[in-house]
């Protein structure tokens, strides 16, 4: 088995984002001068022994490097002029080793062609050299006061696993969090390449919301199990899967904020809340969520819900710009919902007394926030410090979500019956500019009577392969 086999040539084309991928590098660097940083990016878990989940990059690493391949460890060295950025990854072992048939977790027979070191460098602009030279370079600082690691992708380095695995580094809780809040807060404000690969996989998640609403039946329940693998097909062909667990939610589970077993059906005469977005092949994720009526338009009932939803969307959208505080888009979005809910008689007294931080009394029917950051996270840069993100203010070129919903349980019954078990949340996808946000999901609509139009509009064309982009 070890000889007769010829040379297979991988493609080396470099990553269209090198010159980015470089960039934030010395941003990292010029953040903690004289510093070692190490930044793994995790290990291939398994389901059971020889059935590994597919592997996804953390996130930070990727943003620095490009490498979508488990394993592989960045370790910027302080160097007089700022760092070395050097990745450390796995060789490629000839056929005469046996490796690639006899390794079944990482063996290339077993899982299809790696790149060597040399390869990777050639592909990704950066330094490469073989993963095996690690552990000698982490001994050499385990002790050092200078050193940062990012915890929680790799066990070898967090903790150490048995004799032969990488040493467990000393590193400083403290130390070490504050990389963790740096890395993330470098990743707010999101580069030109960074905005493209989102409106990409905002593009392709409104294909997949028309993939959708192409197979959701108006006179009979449709399986949300099926509306899932219509999503996800979309979702496999246009990118690298789901950025997350696709919310499915029919009828009442519509008020479940996170449903995500989408084991009922959606049927006449309820709502079907679709929350899903597409992570495209660079790692960025989409995050929308629109909510459509399985017969084709809303009830009175069900109209009074999306409308009051849609004008917090619309009254916090208006208030995004750079210098905003956090804080007030909050108030802006929940003052709409407080004063929609008193009106629909469900909340006593004043919409300043529902917002009084002591009572909160409007929670029982909304409990999350106005939105979050968005990126190659669907709640990205979430290390970020307060003062840099919840407790901050909105910069230009910040990625995030605008999405107030109310959720009436159908055990309720402080609500009146007509509302129990109605949910509905307008998610949209927002990039902050100089002068104000602008939609990157504006071409999926969210009046209500646009959404019915829409809806129709889908069922005429009529059901296609998600594996096409046409109409």
């Amino acid at each position: 088995m070890a000889t007769g086999w010829r040379p297979e040539r991988a493609d080396l084309t470099p990553v269209p984002h090198r010159a980015h991928l470089a960039r934030r590098r010395s941003l990292l660097s010029a953040a903690f001068p004289g510093d070692t940083l190490v930044v793994p990016t995790g290990t291939i878990r398994s389901r059971t022994f020889g059935a590994p989940y597919l592997f996804r990059a953390g996130s930070d690493f990727l943003w620095l490097t490009g490498d979508q391949e488990p394993d592989s460890v960045l370790v910027l060295h302080p160097v007089a002029t700022g760092h070395d950025a050097v990745l450390y990854t796995r060789r490629r072992y000839d056929a005469a080793s046996g490796a690639g048939y006899l390794d079944r977790m990482n063996g290339e027979m077993w899982y299809g062609r790696g790149y060597a070191p040399e390869e990777k460098s050639a592909i990704l602009g950066i330094e490469t050299r073989p993963l095996d030279e690690l552990p000698a370079v982490l001994d050499a600082v385990a002790d050092s006061p200078r050193l940062r690691v990012l915890r929680g992708y790799h066990p070898g380095i967090d903790g150490g696993l048995e004799p032969g695995t990488l040493p467990a580094t000393a590193g400083n809780a403290e130390r070490d969090a504050l990389l963790a809040s740096v890395l993330s807060e470098l990743r707010l404000e999101k580069d030109e390449w960074e905005i493209a690969q989102l409106q990409d996989a905002v593009d392709a998640t409104i294909l997949g919301f028309e993939d959708v609403a192409r197979r959701l039946r108006p006179d009979a329940p449709t399986p949300e199990r099926y509306l899932d693998g219509v999503f996800g097909w979309r979702a496999r062909v246009a990118g690298n899967g789901v950025g997350y667990s696709s919310v499915v939610a029919g009828g009442p589970r519509a008020a479940i904020l996170h449903w995500s077993r989408n084991d009922g059906t959606a049927d006449p005469g309820q709502v079907l809340l679709l929350d899903a977005g597409v992570e495209n092949v660079h790692g960025y994720t989409a995050d929308v969520t629109r909510v459509l009526p399985v017969s084709g338009a809303f009830s009175p009932a069900q109209r009074d819900v999306y409308e009051l939803v849609h004008a917090s969307r619309t009254a916090g959208l208006a208030a995004m710009a750079p210098g905003v505080a956090f804080a007030e888009i909050q108030e802006v979005c929940t003052r709409v919902l407080a004063e929609g809910l008193r009106d629909l008689g469900l909340l006593k007294g004043s919409v300043a007394e529902a917002q009084d931080p002591a009572s909160f009394a409007y929670r029982r029917w909304t409990l999350h926030g106005f939105g979050h950051m968005l990126g190659l996270d669907v709640h990205d840069c979430g290390h970020s410090r307060p003062e840099a993100y919840a407790g901050g203010v909105l910069r230009e070129n910040h990625v995030l979500t605008m999405e107030p919903g109310l959720y009436f349980q159908p055990h309720d019954d402080l609500v009146p019956a007509e509302l129990r078990g109605i949910g509905v949340r307008i998610e949209d996808d927002v990039r902050i500019t100089a002068t104000g946000a602008h939609l990157l999901t504006g071409a999926l609509p969210t009046e209500p009577h646009e959404v019915e139009s829409w809806l129709a509009a889908q069922r005429e064309a009529g059901p296609r392969d998600p594996g096409t982009a046409a109409a």
